[in-house]
């Protein structure tokens, strides 16, 4: 499913770039609430509000709805979305319609009516004059993404009613169900249709970035984190200063972190604050994939240009692409994929182990005071991997170059040893690791998720087995220090942390996928902040 851009020379000059309005949800409990919070949402940049009516506890139409009208900081969107359509109103239909109707009377710039009321709301209004108010008219599937030929008959519906603006939200259950609401967006603009189109979930969290790449009308985000009108909502703050929505436009690029989980990165932070640094025209988003053949499929467009991938897919990445990196087929493992621009092939590399094993490195020459610089301080040294999956094959094979022994613990034995075969080392079960202490001054390396959020007083070792160890280190970098990091500090080793190797790895990444030399500075200044 090759995703086609739309046309930027539909573009007026002297524009900004992005064109899809963004919209705060306001579900306060009073008006008075209300009042503050739409303040609120112009101090943080929002284009327009939605009042979410049906969030009041007490709603006198006439009095409410003229005090919002009447002193409003932004363009006002009123909807009153009732429990059938997974709203909050379970009260008479013709009272909730006419307080809609007396909203555009007071001059109301938007208001949402669902598609299954939306006759008989026209059939009520037909042949007055409303100067001001646009009509949504909407329809919000909370089981799934139907196809595009089903999304395409029922924007027709839609339109057939006489809306204004056409709306669609659906669910995700994979992030490939994205790309069919994208297909009907970018067709609704060829037609110059307004278009709204969201997919709900985490799994469709980018159909609320790229809308503005797409052509969307508008898209949601919130005031505080969690207060939310519907599923998989970013915040106002996110959309703007993260991924610097006002500048995404058709010719954007997209990059992202392919994982599950995946929303514990912190590479979109780095990325999108590196590419506005340079005013580099892309977008690095966090994409939730269940499947990663049938993810890099769809999005075979050219305009997703480069992907960093996280567990668990690191392996499944090698047999995804169509060439791989000697060093990561060596390894096993990518965790670097790039679209060449010019055939569309997919293009996988490794920069895990340059970045992890520089890090452990430079943790190594800073407790001998520098010495070594010409030899790597791992020859020679007893190195265990936790772990046998993408990282941990990466630090494994990262290692042995610099003349390591290698140890790989694993929970399944059997991969352990499989690992340990292909590397040239020992094996051993997780379990056993405890009682593992054949020689002292031994690295250890964490490349599970075990520590990770939200399950952080766990540790893949105990504090006693530490003790054999003179340096640790652990991929997990959220949170940065990990318990197995504070009991090996406790314990006299040297620490170094999961965001070092991150950092690491990403430079590499960054070069590959924009051309332009990484700014290691700036990385390490934006992850100083966390």
């Amino acid at each position: 499913m090759d995703l086609q851009l739309v046309s930027p020379s539909s573009r007026s000059e002297g524009m900004r770039k992005s064109e899809t309005l963004i919209c705060a949800p306001i579900m306060g409990e009073s008006v008075d609430q209300m009042k503050i919070d739409v303040h609120n949402a112009k101090a943080s940049g929002a284009d327009l509000v939605e009042i979410r009516l049906d969030s009041l506890n007490t709603f006198n139409p006439y009095e409410d709805l003229n005090t919002l009208i009447q002193d409003h900081a932004l363009p006002l969107l009123f909807t009153y979305r009732p429990k059938w359509e997974g709203g909050m109103y379970d009260g008479d239909e013709n009272r909730r319609l006419d307080a809609l109707r007396l909203a555009m009377e007071l001059g109301a710039d938007y208001v949402d009516i669902e598609l299954q009321v939306a006759p008989q709301f026209y059939d009520s209004i037909r042949g007055k004059t409303f100067n001001k108010t646009k009509v949504i008219v909407s329809s919000h599937n909370y089981q799934c993404t139907p196809s595009v030929e089903d999304l395409g008959n029922l924007v027709a519906r839609i339109q057939a009613t006489g809306a204004d603006i056409v709306k669609i939200a659906t669910t995700a259950l994979e992030i490939t169900d994205v790309a069919r609401m994208f297909q009907i967006m970018v067709h609704s603009q060829v037609r110059r249709v307004p278009f709204i189109g969201l997919v709900m979930g985490d799994r469709g969290l980018i159909s609320r970035i790229l809308c503005t790449k797409f052509g969307g009308y508008l898209t949601f985000g919130t005031l505080k984190s969690g207060v939310i009108s519907a599923p998989g909502q970013p915040t106002l703050k996110d959309l703007l200063d993260l991924y610097n929505l006002r500048q995404l436009g058709p010719d954007t690029k997209v990059y992202g972190i392919i994982g599950k989980p995946v929303s514990h990165s912190k590479s979109p932070i780095l990325y999108n604050e590196a590419y506005k640094s340079v005013g580099f025209d892309g977008v690095y988003v966090f994409l939730l994939v269940d499947d990663l053949a049938n993810f890099l499929r769809t999005y075979s467009s050219t305009d997703f240009v480069g992907f960093s991938v996280t567990i668990p897919h690191k392996e499944a990445a090698l047999k995804c692409c169509d060439e791989v990196d000697p060093v990561a087929k060596l390894i096993g493992a990518v965790n670097c994929i790039i679209r060449r621009p010019t055939d569309g092939k997919l293009i996988g590399y490794n920069t895990d182990y340059v970045g992890a094993i520089s890090a452990i490195e430079d943790g190594l020459r800073g407790k001998h005071n520098g010495s070594g610089t010409a030899i790597s301080p791992l020859a020679g040294k007893l190195f265990v991997v936790i772990g046998a999956g993408g990282a941990g094959k990466a630090l494994a094979y990262g290692a042995k170059e610099k003349g390591a022994r290698i140890v790989v613990a694993n929970r399944t034995y059997d991969r352990a040893r499989e690992l340990a075969d292909v590397i040239g080392g020992d094996a051993l079960a997780l379990a056993d690791l405890d009682n593992y202490h054949p020689e002292d001054d031994m690295i250890l390396a964490n490349t599970t998720s075990i520590g990770m959020q939200p399950k952080v007083d766990e540790t893949p070792i105990s504090k006693h087995a530490l003790k054999s160890y003179s340096l640790v280190f652990d991929a997990v970098y959220t949170p940065k220090m990990t318990r197995l990091l504070k009991e090996a500090e406790e314990s006299g080793a040297t620490v170094v942390t999961g965001l070092e190797m991150f950092i690491g790895q990403a430079y590499e990444q960054y070069e590959k996928f924009t051309g332009l030399p990484a700014p290691k500075q700036l990385f390490k200044k934006i992850m100083e902040n966390y």
